[in-house]
């Protein structure tokens, strides 16, 4: 399958259930005691302590499969003073992402390529996304983010943890993962090498539900702990 062929599969799919996209996920993480807005609130937060801990420029940054916005509003709070732009390949998903957060931001629809210039990005974003690409087709996704990305610029990649059961149940009962596989944090790390990033590193997230909440100030020390319902990469552009 092609990049096109590849792209237009998931158009249609996410077309078909943009509109319901956001009840639908609430109900596949109420089991957790949270809603959408905590697990999208979390990556964002989690991707400015690093940026500000590392010191690294954060001036442009692409959020790569952006569905229907639930990022948008924490990017901005989060990054006030970089320039954002947005991109899926469902037209009805960024239609709605508009609608929620009118203003300066870029929206586009992504085909065979993103639609940016090469050495455009200093931050490349995407969350959840990857379990949705057929696995064949990662190494040339990887490839195409590091083109639009500076030296020295930084690929963040949240995804969904097989190791974790109850992560696994979740996809299994949910309709928009009906297509979806998931992938190991060291098998990403792989194909990120193998695409041409370097220094990636994974860690681990989202140990505690909501009732176990106040063990959450522990997470950090446990990011090495393989058993995070999400695990984040994190590779830099030679």
């Amino acid at each position: 399958m092609d990049n096109n062929a590849g792209s237009e599969q998931l158009q249609a799919e996410f077309d078909l259930i943009a509109d319901e996209y956001y009840e639908q996920h609430r109900t596949n993480v109420a089991i957790t005691g949270e809603d959408p807005e905590y697990f999208a609130k979390y990556k964002v937060v989690d991707l400015r302590s690093y940026i500000d801990r590392n010191g690294i420029k954060a001036n442009n940054i692409f959020d790569f499969g952006c569905g229907i916005g639930n990022s948008v509003g924490y990017f901005r709070e989060c990054f006030p003073e970089s320039e954002l732009c947005f991109g899926d390949v469902s037209k009805r998903s960024l239609e709605i992402a508009r609608s929620r957060f009118p203003d300066s931001e870029e929206y586009f629809q992504i085909g065979g390529k993103i639609p940016l210039p090469t050495e455009s990005q200093d931050v490349v974003f995407t969350a959840c996304v990857f379990h949705h690409i057929p696995h064949e087709q990662h190494y040339t996704w990887l490839t195409e983010l590091k083109r639009i990305t500076r030296p020295g610029g930084v690929l963040v990649i949240y995804e969904h943890n097989p190791l974790n059961p109850l992560t696994v149940r979740a996809v299994n009962t949910c309709a928009f993962d009906v297509n979806a596989r998931l992938i190991r944090g060291g098998a990403m790390k792989d194909s990120v090498h193998n695409a041409g990033w370097m220094n990636a590193s994974v860690r681990y997230k989202l140990f505690f539900p909501s009732f176990l909440r106040s063990f959450r100030v522990v997470e950090p020390y446990l990011s090495r702990v393989f058993l995070g319902a999400q695990w984040r990469l994190i590779a830099r552009k030679p």
